[in-house]
């Protein structure tokens, strides 16, 4: 949802941003690289130590890096498939560290299991989500869109995580649980959108 309508504002964005990237003599797999690095680190280091809002606030930075890297490879010409291949691995890491130290910080720092239930949750289905698209498109298939696509998915956890971390109350539970409704009905969309592929 976002991913549509968001890209083409982005792109004007990104893609000055981009080419001065490119100038200065940088690659979109080295910029790929870098933000998977330091987004993963600082989720890590914020995250477990139960520093909610300054974590989101660096983590959210780092993670613009992903929109950086597309819009080198575009205005550069140096889109690959080697490129593409690196970008989803990368994603998938990210994703993964993300709701992992979430998690670690519901269950084992702040004690709480419903919460630590809720992010693990979110950490699986946002990898199921990736994996139907993959495994479907290995086979020749579409299985695009959904409610709770990567961006969607950051919004809401970063929104509820930030907010938290400055106090506010509920807003992080009620975003995790949002996002698990979501994120399930998302894979069901997925997967009935390849069943609907298989028959065309």
């Amino acid at each position: 949802m976002l991913n549509i309508f968001a890209r083409a504002s982005l792109a004007r964005l990104t893609n000055p941003v981009g080419a001065a990237l490119v100038r200065f003599g940088l690659t979109p797999n080295a910029v790929t690289a870098a933000g998977t690095l330091a987004a993963a680190a600082s989720a890590l280091w914020f995250f477990p130590r139960g520093e909610l809002f300054v974590g989101t606030v660096v983590t959210a930075v780092f993670l613009l890096f992903d929109v950086l890297d597309g819009a080198m490879a575009r205005v550069g010409g140096s889109v690959t498939r080697f490129g593409g291949v690196l970008d989803a691995s990368c994603d998938r890491l990210v994703d993964g560290v993300l709701f992992g130290s979430l998690t670690w910080w519901a269950l084992v720092v702040d004690g709480d299991r419903v919460r630590g239930a809720g992010l693990l949750i979110c950490l699986v289905a946002a990898q199921v989500i990736s994996y139907v698209k993959a495994r479907a498109e290995a086979n020749g298939l579409r299985a695009d869109g959904g409610l709770a696509e990567r961006a969607e998915r950051f919004l809401i956890v970063l929104t509820g995580t930030g907010l938290h971390g400055l106090g506010v109350p509920h807003v992080l539970d009620v975003a995790i649980w949002v996002l698990v409704v979501l994120a399930l009905a998302t894979i069901v969309q997925r997967l009935l959108a390849v069943h609907r592929s298989v028959g065309e």
